[in-house]
């Protein structure tokens, strides 16, 4: 049986804890077993007074390679809607925490795990890293998260990237405002700590004020968004292309319900 021990890697340093998603033979991505360890970590750090900021990677390959297609491909809608739902939930927990979250993101962030990304305070991207956003192409709109792409890029560019047209460079990322610092191959995680560390030296009150009063206006209609784009993703997940998608995943197509 996998545990959280198994999926998701623990490291203190100082007053920086470090999270380590654990799933590399599966590119990282996310079932419920990893989705429920990050929910229990975080809500674990919040409580606990000695760390002041935290870093969100990935073992190799890549950072996150989002929802694991194997997984949710074995469900019935209603309890695939529910994980993503899940999902989101633990996506916009991070918005609320008092404690910053730094993202370092080597190899790739690809669907769910570049929203992921993009739902952290700060993001290092390795230059050569790769981000796109494939739900679209394979049937279905991005499920949850989405105003954490519109909070950094704008609702025009968040829909462009919600296409899947475009797969961006760590580079590219930070140009358009998806990512916030770029670090050569390699050297993400030591970046983000070194983020991590420095923000954990500043007055925490202040740290916790700060990210309290942004949050009301980046978080704004977070719910709202993650339910309606629930509902759509139900819808689309009804249709051919996405039920063919959810067939090569190796699983049963889902029930037309």
């Amino acid at each position: 049986m996998t545990t959280d021990e198994d999926v998701l890697r623990r490291e203190r340093r100082g007053a920086v804890e470090i999270l380590t998603i654990m799933r590399p033979k599966r590119r990282n991505a996310m079932d419920d077993v990893l989705i429920n360890a990050l929910r229990a970590a975080f809500l674990d750090i919040e409580r606990d007074e000695a760390i002041a900021a935290i870093v969100l990677n990935g073992t190799e390959p890549g950072f996150c390679a989002g929802s694991d297609l194997k997984f949710i491909g074995g469900l019935d809608l209603e309890s695939m809607c529910r994980f993503e739902q899940e999902t989101g939930d633990v996506a916009r927990l991070i918005g609320f925490m008092t404690k910053p979250v730094v993202a370092a993101v080597e190899g790739f962030a690809m669907g769910g795990g570049f929203i992921l990304a993009t739902s952290c305070d700060v993001v290092v991207a390795a230059r050569g890293s790769r981000w796109n956003l494939p739900e679209v192409p394979i049937g279905w709109l991005t499920p949850w998260g989405i105003k954490s792409l519109v909070a950094r890029v704008g609702f025009v560019r968040a829909r462009n990237l919600c296409f899947g047209l475009e797969t961006l460079s760590g580079e590219e990322a930070v140009a358009f405002g998806v990512a916030d610092h770029s670090a050569a191959d390699g050297t993400a995680l030591q970046t983000a700590l070194q983020l991590a560390e420095r923000l954990a030296a500043l007055p925490r009150p202040a740290v916790s004020a700060t990210k309290r009063f942004f949050s009301r206006f980046i978080m704004a209609d977070s719910e709202m968004m993650d339910f309606e784009a629930n509902r759509l993703f139900a819808e689309n997940c009804r249709e051919p292309v996405a039920r063919a998608t959810l067939t090569k995943s190796g699983r049963p197509a889902l029930s037309p319900v």
